[in-house]
Parts: C-alpha cells; sequence; structure tokens
C-alpha cells in the first residue's frame, strides 16, 4: 500500500532536510533556483539509506571536519553544481587520493550521485545539500579546501538576472579565505558571454592567477568528465570554455627583508 505523508511530515525522514538553513540568514540574491523533479524508486532508497552515512546539510549551525566527514585527510575539492552526479562519480573514481564535497539543492541528483558513489564503491564522495555560499562562509575554516570546481553553472542570460550568476568578485573573495594557496579553482561554461565574465573578474581578483600562459581560457583537461549538460550544449553548438586559476599566497611584507642603506 502506497504511504501518503501527512502535511508537514518529512519526504525522506533520513534523507536531505527541505530547506536546511531554515530562515537562521539574511535573505540574499540567490545563483541558483530548485529544480522540483520527479525521484527514482533507486535515488529514494539512496537518500534514505546513505545520507545519514554520506550527505550533509547545510545549515550554517557547525564548523565541519572535513577530516571527519570523510574519514582521512587527503585534499578536499568542492563542486558546487553536479547535476545528476555522472561526471562527479567519473572523476572521483579517477582520483581516489582525492575527496569531493559535491553540493547541489536537486533531490534526485543528490540521489543519484548516492547511488552512484555506492554501486561503484567510491569512498572519495560526500553530497551536500543546500547553499555553498553559508557552506563557505558559515561551516568551513580557512585554507581548508584543495580545489573548487563550477561547471556548467546557470548562466541567468538575461542582463536583469547577471547579478545572479554565481561567478562575481564578491564570491571569489569569499572562496579565496577557504581555498589554500596553490589550490586549483575550474570553471567550465557554454554560455560564451558567461565565459567571458568569468574570465574577467577571475584575471582582475588579485587572489587568483591564471595557470594559462598568457592568460585566456584553458584547454579542456583530461580529468574533467564531459557533464550531461555539456553534451546538450555541444548538441546546439554551443562553444565550451574552461578557466583553470590558481588561489595565489600573497608575500607578508613584514617578511620581507629591505636594504639597508
Amino acid at each position: 500500500m502506497r504511504h501518503t505523508r501527512a502535511k508537514g511530515e518529512p519526504r525522506f525522514p533520513d534523507g536531505p532536510k527541505a530547506d536546511p538553513a531554515g530562515s537562521h540568514f539574511e535573505r540574499r540574491i540567490r545563483s541558483f533556483q530548485p529544480r522540483r523533479s520527479r525521484v527514482t524508486a533507486g535515488q529514494a532508497d539512496a537518500l534514505q539509506r546513505l545520507w545519514p552515512l554520506k550527505g550533509l546539510d547545510i545549515d550554517g549551525q557547525r564548523t565541519v571536519d572535513l577530516g571527519e566527514l570523510f574519514g582521512n585527510a587527503r585534499p578536499v575539492v568542492l563542486e558546487i553544481g553536479f547535476g545528476m552526479g555522472e561526471a562527479t562519480a567519473e572523476m572521483a573514481a579517477a582520483d581516489p587520493g582525492t575527496n569531493i564535497l559535491a553540493v547541489d539543492v536537486h533531490t534526485p541528483g543528490q540521489g543519484n550521485l548516492l547511488g552512484l558513489a555506492e554501486r561503484n564503491e567510491l569512498s572519495n564522495i560526500r553530497v551536500g545539500n543546500g547553499d555553498a555560499i553559508i557552506l563557505l562562509r558559515e561551516m568551513l575554516v580557512p585554507g581548508s579546501l584543495a580545489g573548487l570546481r563550477v561547471y556548467f553553472p546557470d548562466p541567468w542570460p538575461k542582463k536583469r538576472h547577471h547579478k545572479r550568476r554565481l561567478i562575481q568578485p564578491e564570491f571569489l573573495t569569499l572562496a579565496a579565505t577557504r581555498l589554500a594557496p596553490g589550490a586549483l579553482v575550474h570553471c567550465a561554461t557554454d554560455w560564451e558571454p558567461y565565459a567571458e565574465q568569468m574570465l574577467d573578474v577571475l584575471t582582475a581578483h588579485p587572489d587568483f592567477e591564471n595557470t594559462v600562459p598568457g592568460g585566456g581560457f584553458a584547454p579542456r583537461p583530461e580529468h574533467r568528465s564531459r557533464t550531461r549538460f555539456e553534451g546538450q550544449g555541444l548538441d546546439k553548438g554551443h562553444v565550451v570554455n574552461d578557466l583553470l586559476f590558481r588561489r595565489v599566497q600573497h608575500r607578508d611584507p613584514r617578511q620581507e627583508q629591505h636594504p639597508t642603506g
């Protein structure tokens, strides 16, 4: 007999919360919008069984110990927005020495990635549910991330919506505080005007330097698996651009040796 949820009953009692941060934080312009779509039986099963083990609700109420979260001290890369998770799982399988904290608000995708991790015995994936800004600002300690991946974020193509784009100077300033020196920021998009904006703001930001000699876009690295969104964009004739920037370590002027005269 099919269970009918009572009003207010959580969709997945042991799974991700519908709004983990609630009203604890100020309202702001968000770079994402929750997408409602059907959760399959397999995804629902993965959410119910695996979320207590490999899920993280981004509530902003505590500091996350990444070593404790993953059970080891391997470097952690934050991936913001992973769709259905196929590319994330492929990259995790190809690089077992790197932990991936993959954050999204899409419930079917969360369940799908958890299922992929289980079937492929991937111990280096944890799935975050909620707003990555709150995760970065409230829950991660400075210098704790070895990398940041933002693949095919919502391009918000209408001019009046450009303020919703994730890659902005303020976001990069926040991200820089959580990235260790030398950490890589890897962005990719098939929306060329957004790619140009990404290149402009990353190039202008003092905390990052382009890994491409002479500047510009980077060739797609072999380690970046093709995502579902990328395939759809290529089918439409879109051009995909990758950007690879490194978190720079600023020299402390107090430690510099000045010649005496």
